[in-house]
């Protein structure tokens, strides 16, 4: 796949992912404008993140059911347009949870994307394709950050929604005219047979270890990033929404950083990456804790918790497609279920714990999550699927694993072989 096309794909998540976390910067006029209460706003976070657990169970089986996927992403892209103009025209509060809601139920054309992604490329470049395409949603959900306090700032937060739709629009279109079709082997699967298959990824041990790492992972992620326009806000900051916006830059720059996660795990690393990324993860929240009296450390944490999220994100997807590479979409919607789930529990948990105990409860339970998480990494790594074998053939992740030793003794039996011959 060529750089053009990541690019669009990257586009595509971006866009999607944006409005389930666009409300984020703007939470305290957003709030105000709908009569939620400020200890409950983290609930209009945590709405799109409950219709994108839906779209999860309900939506990502048609990837692999349909016989292609470009055409479901671009249906994906215009059914997310309109619940995010409702968004924007809402009068009321519950209107406008339930354009985020359907925003959020259809925002999981990302995990679409990924998939296609991931089909479409080379078993040896798949890291990379997935490390570039699953940057769009980071760039998503923290370069939204800027552009939202912007927008806000200047037209009001509807108009946030309604660029978003615009822009979906324009997505949905571009898709149709420039990526190819996938040369999809067989007949594609019946839907309630895709949907059942669920069931038995979650009893698969791989998934149900990268999945609890990416639920803790997830909700320190929202904690910080569902909870920090409010102390920015207040005092001693007082910071406008523009101003708040622009953390979203050390976000981005941090998780851009990750960008070389894909190769990583191309390379066989993707286990040892996630452990150390995971421990970064925890380190961060020690600076991002300082928030009351300095934001130099503040950026700090931020750059290096978005570099740790993005890292083991990437890490997590390469190994699942890996393991199950005739089931990329629901292999990753059924791992994206324990994202969707940290994401809501980190928004609506952050902005309750501010409320009684300010930002120290805020960052003692952010790093509370990222402990949890490198302990079921610390508890599992043995079993993880470390690398993709060098004949391009996946193993389930119960099958003896190919490590960097396990791929010299191969290489020297093929050489071997081949002398025999």
């Amino acid at each position: 796949m060529d750089v053009w096309r990541r690019l669009l794909l990257a586009g595509v998540c971006g866009v999607a992912v944006a409005g389930v976390y666009a409300a984020q910067p703007v939470l305290e006029p957003m709030g105000r404008d709908l009569g939620v209460p400020a200890a409950h706003t983290g609930w209009i976070v945590a709405t799109g993140q409950f219709g994108y657990l839906a779209g999860l169970v309900l939506l990502v089986p048609l990837g692999d059911v349909v016989v292609t996927r470009r055409r479901l992403v671009a249906v994906h892209l215009v059914i997310t347009a309109t619940g995010l103009m409702l968004t924007a025209s809402a009068p009321v509060a519950w209107v406008a949870f339930a354009g985020l809601a359907l925003a959020g139920l259809f925002a999981v054309v990302v995990q679409t994307t990924v998939a296609y992604a991931a089909s479409v490329s080379p078993p040896a470049e798949r890291g990379r394709t997935i490390g570039v395409v699953t940057s769009g949603v980071v760039v998503g959900i923290l370069g939204a950050r800027v552009v939202t306090g912007t927008l806000a700032e200047v037209w009001g937060w509807r108009s946030v929604y309604a660029v978003l739709a615009v822009l979906s629009l324009g997505l949905a279109a571009l898709v149709l005219v420039a990526l190819p079709p996938e040369e999809r082997p067989g007949g594609p699967a019946g839907y309630r047979q895709a949907v059942a298959s669920l069931g038995g990824l979650f009893r698969r041990r791989l998934l149900l270890t990268r999945g609890l790492i990416a639920f803790f992972l997830f909700a320190s992620f929202g904690t910080l990033w569902s909870g920090l326009s409010l102390p920015l806000a207040d005092g001693p900051w007082h910071l406008s929404e523009s101003r708040i916006g622009l953390f979203g830059i050390a976000g981005l720059a941090g998780a851009l950083g990750a960008a070389r996660a894909g190769r990583w795990a191309d390379a066989g690393r993707a286990t040892r990456v996630a452990g150390l990324a995971l421990t970064l993860l925890v380190l961060s929240w020690a600076a991002i804790a300082q928030l009351s009296w300095t934001l130099g450390l503040l950026v700090v944490g931020i750059v290096a918790l978005d570099f740790a999220v993005q890292a083991v994100h990437v890490s997590n997807q390469h190994l699942l497609t890996t393991a199950h590479p005739d089931r990329t979409s629901s292999v990753i919607g059924a791992y994206m279920v324990f994202y969707s789930l940290g994401s809501a529990l980190g928004a609506a948990a952050t902005t309750a714990v501010l409320t009684d105990y300010g930002w120290t409860g805020s960052s003692l339970l952010g790093a509370g999550f990222a402990v949890c998480a490198l302990a079921v990494w610390a508890m599992n790594r043995r079993s993880a699927l470390d690398d993709v074998p060098l004949d391009g053939v996946p193993l389930d992740a119960t099958a003896n694993v190919r490590r960097p030793g396990n791929q010299r003794a191969c290489a020297s039996r093929e050489r071997a072989g081949r002398a025999g011959r």
